[in-house]
């Protein structure tokens, strides 16, 4: 940061992302299109860089070329000012393996440390919806002296095994226990019903880091997981701080979407975000110009409307041609949709075009889809079953280029 400690910023970007099949069945998780325009990995990014941490890693691993390409076409930075955003792939410094896991993959790029030699390593997951200033937290590590600060936000206790789970010491900021992903977890005193989640987000103290990844990597029993190995470790050392997401605040944000983070890490979680976009007032503005979310779509025309097409309660981006029926959705560049065709509470990805007089309801339909006209999605939930991907909550999710039925 200009003026103030040295950082770098290390995106993990490196998951599978099974849970979000189909949409990965292509690309990482990181890359999948979220809101029209964006990448998962556009939010990261866009808060690191509006808080003006400007050199990024961005730590890949598994079908990384559409993420790859989105970075290095998208997230080009000033290299006068000696500034960057650059993905680096699983390099297997240390032997010929894959990451072992989110701990392993830091400490086999250790070298980005060693050359960068910041003062402090910010650690983020590359996947979350959310807008945050990392500055806010990383004051408070540099005042707490903590080898590392945890960003946590609270969530019902139930939801407990989805998450590394931190729990406060009786000054609410010290890390007494982290438990990743745990059944049964003890509630916040003030509210058992909730605990603090960890939304994968740690400043580090460059020299707590390196120590013990270090120590992590002789443990022939450890998962070499930051969630599962690092914070447990430094908790028991009395190193860990935790950082209260409630107390970040962004500039140009509501009272309706402050605080706002989402995990969209299965097809229902991915699905309700998207629905959070529409409201009237929604629940995460996409059009605060005061702390952005950046991004790269192309150079297309504005989207247009012929032939009495119509969209109500949607955002539809540059490039679409709408002659039919759309309401609360979300359609990406270049969606065409065809007279008599409806569109209900879906999200339709790159230039997926849907036929004269075809239903899409519930549905998210990954690039290149074509909806044959008169077909029907949606329509018929045991014929949907037998055909497509469908969620526990129902949404139906068809992958990239897949045939319609």
């Amino acid at each position: 940061m200009r003026g103030g400690p040295s950082v770098l910023g290390i995106v993990l970007a490196g998951g599978e992302g099974k849970r979000l099949m189909p949409l990965t069945a292509d690309r990482a998780k990181p890359a999948v299109t979220f809101g029209g325009t964006y990448r998962l990995v556009d939010f990261v990014l866009s808060n690191l860089v509006n808080a003006d941490i400007l050199r990024i890693c961005v730590l890949t691993q598994y079908k990384s070329h559409s993420l790859d390409r989105h970075i290095t076409t998208t997230w080009r930075m000033s290299s006068l000012l000696g500034n960057y955003v650059t993905p680096v792939p699983a390099q297997q410094r240390l032997g010929p393996r894959w990451y072992l896991g989110s701990a392993d993959a830091i400490l086999q790029s250790l070298n980005l440390i060693y050359d960068e030699r910041p003062e402090y390593v910010a650690v983020f997951g590359a996947d979350h919806v959310y807008r945050m200033d990392p500055r806010q937290m990383l004051a408070q590590h540099i005042e707490s002296g903590a080898g590392v600060t945890v960003a946590g936000i609270r969530v019902p206790r139930a939801e407990s095994s989805s998450f590394g789970v931190i729990s406060p010491g009786s000054d609410g900021q010290s890390v007494e226990r982290f438990l990743e992903k745990p059944a049964d977890p003890p509630g916040l005193p003030d509210d058992p019903e909730s605990v603090f989640a960890s939304m994968g987000n740690y400043v580090f103290t460059t020299k707590a880091l390196i120590e013990v990844l270090q120590r992590d990597a002789e443990d022939g029993n450890s998962v070499h997981d930051m969630g599962g190995s690092i914070l447990p470790a430094l908790t028991d050392r009395g190193e860990a701080q935790l950082y209260d997401f409630s107390a970040n605040h962004v500039p140009g944000e509501t009272s309706r979407d402050r605080g706002y983070w989402r995990d969209v890490g299965t097809l229902d979680a991915y699905y309700e975000a998207h629905m959070d976009l529409i409201a009237e007032r929604p629940a995460f503005n996409l059009y605060n110009r005061s702390w952005p979310i950046y991004t790269h779509s192309g150079q297309l025309s504005p989207a247009r409307f012929n032939a009495g097409g119509i969209a109500s309660e949607s955002i539809i981006s540059a490039g679409c041609l709408i002659r039919g029926q759309v309401t609360r959705s979300v359609l990406s560049p270049g969606v065409v949709v065809d007279p008599g065709a409806v569109i209900q509470g879906s999200v339709l990805h790159d230039n997926v075009h849907v036929g004269r007089g075809a239903i899409v309801r519930g549905a998210v339909l990954d690039k290149n889809v074509e909806v044959p006209p008169g077909a029907t999605i949606g329509v018929n939930p045991e014929r949907d079953t037998e055909l497509y991907t469908v969620s526990k909550s129902g949404v139906i999710a068809l992958g990239k280029g897949q045939r319609v039925s």
